[in-house]
């Protein structure tokens, strides 16, 4: 899951996010349900990790939306959301070694296995 999610971070960080979800989960997938993943609880980490993507530098696409909004630089708000990064990936670690976190309450309502 380690790997995965970094080669999808990787991808999210170059790739918009619909293109990615295209071409990445038609592969990945299948591979997380072999190995005994929830389909869940792999989407609700996949796409967690995509938007974490979406975000960071360097290509980070709706940090430029940000900037033509708020008039500020590039360089500025790339700074001032690192924090908010890290805290993103601390999230993103707690989602995917804690499956109770994402599954708990679509159990509840019968929605995942």
């Amino acid at each position: 899951m380690t790997i995965v999610a970094i080669f999808v971070l990787i991808c999210g960080m170059f790739i918009d996010t619909l293109p990615a979800v295209i071409i990445l989960v038609p592969v990945l997938a299948p591979l997380a349900d072999t190995v005994g993943i929830d389909p869940l609880h792999f989407a609700m980490a996949f796409v967690l990790n995509i938007t974490i993507g979406m975000i960071t530098p360097p290509v980070g696409a709706v940090l430029f939306i940000l900037t033509a909004v708020g008039q500020l630089s590039f360089e500025k708000l790339s700074r001032a959301v690192l924090p908010m990064v890290l805290a993103l990936m601390v999230v993103l670690a707690m989602v995917m070694y804690i499956p109770a976190i994402s599954l708990t309450l679509p159990r509840w309502f019968g929605f995942a296995r």
